[in-house]
C-alpha cells in the first residue's frame, strides 16, 4: 500500500474549463514527483458515493468547485473553522485514519496574491471597499478581517445578502446600496471585486470609478481576462493593481502541500504554465 502513487483532483460540474489539472501538473513536474491530478465531473447525486469511493483507489485530496463547495461539509468528518465560517470547502483531504477532512484556502490565497502583488500592503492603512457578497465574498471578508482590515465597506445587487453577511460578521461591515457603490470607494485602501462581472462572457462591472486615487490597491478575482475593465481603469487613475490569476494559483498551494508533501512555490513560471494554451 505504502508505494501507490498518490492521485488527487478537482470534483464539480462542469469542470472542463478548470486550470487547476494544468496547475498540480506543472507542480508535479517540476518538484520531480510522483502523482496525477485528474478533472471530474461528478453531479450532486453521485457526491457522497464519489466521496466514499476515492479514497479507496488511491485518492489523497481533491479541491471542490461549484455546485459542491458547501454540501461537502456536512458529508466531512473534520470541518476547519474557517471553512465553518465561510459555509464552504474548496480542499478536501482523505485522511490515512479514514477520515474525511475540509478546509477553504480562498481567503488565504486572496491574501497572499495581494501581499505577493503589492508587498508593502498594510491592513490597517484603511477601509476595504468590496463588490459582492456571493462565497468568493465571505471567503474574502474572513481573511481582510483575520488580517487587520477595520472596516469593510460592501455592496452587492441583492442587498439583503450584504445585509445577512453583516449580521454575520458585525460592525466592522458597512452595507451601501449598489446604486451608490461607488461612494465606497471614497477614502478606502483596498478596494476588491468578488464578483464575476468583467469576466469575459458576463456583463461589465459599472460601478462608477471616480473616487480612485493612486495610494489605493484595487484587486479583482476574475483572472479571465487578467486585466479586467475595473484593474484598466484602476490602472490609468495610477492605483496599484494585482489580478485575479495568483488568487487561484495560491489558495491551490496548501492542498498541494499535504497531498504531495512539497509546498510549492508561486512564481512567474507557475502563472506561464497556467495561462499557456
Amino acid at each position: 500500500m505504502t508505494d501507490r502513487i498518490p492521485l488527487a483532483g478537482v470534483i464539480g460540474s462542469p469542470v472542463a474549463h478548470s486550470k487547476s489539472p494544468k496547475l498540480h501538473g506543472h507542480w508535479l513536474q517540476s518538484y520531480g514527483l510522483k502523482g496525477h491530478y485528474i478533472p471530474m465531473d461528478v453531479v450532486q447525486e453521485d457526491l457522497k458515493e464519489a466521496l466514499q469511493l476515492l479514497p479507496r483507489l488511491g485518492f489523497v485530496g481533491l479541491n471542490v468547485t461549484i455546485p459542491h463547495k458547501e454540501k461537502v461539509l456536512g458529508l466531512a468528518d473534520l470541518v476547519t473553522d474557517r471553512a465553518a465560517l465561510i459555509g464552504a470547502a474548496n480542499t478536501l483531504i482523505f485522511r490515512s485514519d479514514g477520515k474525511l477532512h475540509a478546509d477553504n484556502t480562498d481567503g488565504y490565497g486572496f491574501i497572499a496574491n495581494l501581499r505577493q502583488g503589492v508587498p508593502g500592503w498594510r491592513p490597517e492603512a484603511g477601509p476595504a471597499a468590496v463588490f459582492g457578497a456571493g462565497g468568493a465574498a465571505r471567503a474574502i471578508i474572513t481573511s481582510l478581517i483575520e488580517v487587520g482590515v477595520r472596516e469593510i465597506r460592501l455592496a452587492n445587487r441583492t442587498r439583503a445578502r450584504a445585509e445577512a453577511l453583516r449580521t454575520e460578521f458585525g460592525p466592522k461591515i458597512a452595507v451601501y446600496d449598489w446604486v451608490q457603490a461607488g461612494n465606497m470607494i471614497d477614502g478606502a485602501a483596498t478596494v476588491v471585486n468578488t464578483t464575476s462581472l468583467g469576466m469575459t462572457g458576463k456583463p461589465e462591472l459599472r460601478i462608477p470609478l471616480d473616487g480612485l486615487t493612486p495610494d489605493m490597491v484595487v484587486t479583482d478575482i476574475v483572472y479571465a481576462p487578467l486585466k479586467t475593465g475595473l484593474l484598466a481603469e484602476a490602472e490609468k487613475r495610477g492605483c496599484t493593481v494585482v489580478d485575479g490569476l495568483g488568487m487561484l494559483l495560491h489558495q491551490a498551494a496548501p492542498g498541494f502541500e499535504r497531498w504531495f508533501g512539497q509546498r510549492p512555490e508561486v512564481d512567474a513560471a507557475t502563472r506561464a504554465a497556467v495561462l499557456e494554451g
